[in-house]
């Protein structure tokens, strides 16, 4: 029998999404054994640059392909970003025995500090309260965060609570945010060795 600990070593947990729109095409490929290289174009520089902090953070090996109608603005190409990485993360994921299933971070960055918190729950959720200090980061609209994340929640079925405690700086607040996310997620996503081949809910499925 493969114990926790040999299965993260041996396996990988990999998928491949891709979504085709009147809007965007966008391809998406995770591995969530992977150890954080990242392969991503967007269009959108800073939104690269978020993109590749979940891959470093949460050890995830990411590539994400997309094209979108950025001659009108980001918001279709970073909403269905999310939508499509959390489709690959259900995906990848399976039926989720032995994982940790909740899963929590904080992060600073200078006067920055946010907290971020998962739970693989099967339920669809986002409550995020980011009071960004600027409405552009460059040319990345700051409310694109919240529908980054609502895309992601809804289809990779967690429950997510997002909350930036502090933060003067809009550069600062949305980087700990991401970084927060990628370490919730990482921790959410390990196999907990003492809890190997089961299902962490008293409902016997999620």
């Amino acid at each position: 029998m493969i114990s926790s600990e040999q299965r993260t070593l041996e396996t990988h947990r990999q998928a491949e999404v891709i979504r085709h729109t009147a809007e965007t095409q966008i391809k998406v490929r995770v591995d969530l054994d992977g150890s954080g290289k990242a392969n991503l174009a967007t269009g959108i520089g800073f939104f690269d640059h978020m993109l590749d902090q979940i891959a470093r953070h949460g050890l995830i090996d990411l590539e994400i392909q997309a094209a979108g109608d950025l001659h009108i603005d980001g918001h279709h190409t970073v909403e269905d970003v999310g939508i499509t990485l959390g489709q690959a993360v259900y995906k990848a994921v399976g039926d989720k025995k032995g994982i940790r299933r909740y899963g929590h971070a904080y992060v600073p960055l200078d006067e920055a500090l946010s907290r971020v918190v998962i739970d693989f729950s099967g339920r669809p959720g986002l409550i995020m309260n980011v009071p960004f200090k600027s409405p552009t980061i460059g040319t990345f609209d700051s409310q694109l965060a919240h529908e980054f994340f609502q895309g992601f929640a809804n289809h990779a079925f967690v429950t997510l609570h997002i909350d930036n405690l502090r933060g003067e700086n809009a550069h600062h607040q949305c980087e700990t945010v991401f970084k927060a996310f990628a370490r919730a997620l990482r921790a959410a996503l390990e196999f907990d060795p003492r809890a190997a081949g089961t299902i962490p809910s008293t409902k016997g499925s999620l």
